[in-house]
């Protein structure tokens, strides 16, 4: 049976924490945005996931565990720090 929701799989809690820190750490996103590999160092993230999450590669990501949830909202909130004016106030 294929069901709609998955549960990201442990080895992806890494990259998952990472995601929740871009949506919710402010501090977090903003050592992401100044650099991300710094970043994704500090969690223990490398190889193929720190690709992903630098270029915020939704299927990549998704494909290697992350929740699909994390992943539009961290995107969204480093576009946000990213390109401030491109966005009225959220």
């Amino acid at each position: 049976m294929d069901t709609h929701y998955f549960f990201p799989p442990a080895r992806a809690y890494p990259l998952n924490r990472a995601l929740f820190g871009l949506k919710s750490d402010d501090a977090f996103r903003a050592r992401f945005v100044a650099d991300p590999d710094a970043a994704a160092g500090e969690l223990g993230i490398a190889g193929e996931a720190r690709d992903a999450l630098r270029a915020l590669d939704r299927d990549r990501l998704v494909a290697l565990g992350a929740h699909p949830y994390l992943v539009f909202m961290g995107a969204l909130r480093v576009r946000m720090a990213r390109e401030p004016a491109a966005f009225e106030r959220f």
